[in-house]
């Protein structure tokens, strides 16, 4: 029988080493999803991942995909598409536009679980200057982009859509390309993926990744913040 720590409203989260192996990375349910646990959970290495039907699920997944942002890789192909592209690309300038276009339907997944309860969650988090965006334009049309929070070092990827090919791919470059001027030394990408590792992501285990939190999570971000639109061009040198 499943057993599974369920959270009252300002309830700690357990010790991840708690969390289920089947299903893999499950630890907890119930609690809110206001900015204060949000920000308590991803600074342990937990995000919320749940049907809309579903009370909030708490996730530590073991092993963990991430991305070292130096060593994105961008294939030459991509490096011809993006500089050739004729993009732009700003930060934070349509977080509200960017979220609700990952929670658009997809062809081969109809329903989201970014809900309107997650999309507020979020929306509170970008308020509060924890959620970015980046944004991925073809004149003035959004064509691709991604959302997710920065704390400290740490940007913890969420979603990304594309209206174009490789667009959400721009959107990651992105990250890699201003890794600097973002201070970001780690990118997280939760789950695996073969999609994503064929891009430079890595698994690493849960300990190895608290590890890194550890040193890069509690520091004050340094996300510059809003960023207008620029040729991406710029960025592929």
């Amino acid at each position: 029988m499943l057993s599974l720590y369920w959270l009252e409203p300002g309830d700690p989260f357990p010790s991840t080493e708690e969390a289920l192996d089947h299903p893999p990375g499950l630890l907890a349910a119930g609690g809110t999803l206001d900015t204060p646990t949000l920000v308590a959970a991803y600074k342990e290495g937990i995000f919320p991942w749940f049907n809309p039907e579903e009370p909030p699920l708490w996730w530590t997944p073991d092993p963990r995909l991430v991305f070292f942002p130096e060593r994105f890789h961008c294939a030459r192909r991509l490096q011809r598409r993006l500089r050739n592209a004729r993009w732009s690309v700003s930060l934070d300038q349509a977080f509200p536009e960017v979220i609700r276009a990952c929670a658009e339907p997809r062809p081969d997944q109809p329903g989201t679980w970014i809900s309107p309860a997650m999309i507020e969650a979020y929306e509170g988090l970008f308020h509060a200057g924890h959620g970015h965006s980046v944004e991925i334009w073809r004149d003035d049309q959004l064509i691709g982009g991604l959302y997710g929070l920065q704390l400290g070092r740490v940007f913890f990827g969420e979603s990304m859509f594309s209206r174009e090919p490789d667009a959400s791919k721009a959107a990651l470059f992105t990250l890699s390309a201003l890794r600097g001027e973002l201070g970001i030394r780690l990118l997280d990408a939760q789950v695996d993926s073969g999609h994503l590792r064929s891009l430079g992501a890595e698994l690493i285990t849960r300990t190895r990744f608290e590890h890194y939190l550890a040193q890069w999570v509690h520091g004050p971000s340094t996300h510059p913040g809003p960023r207008p639109a620029r040729p991406l061009a710029e960025l592929t040198g």
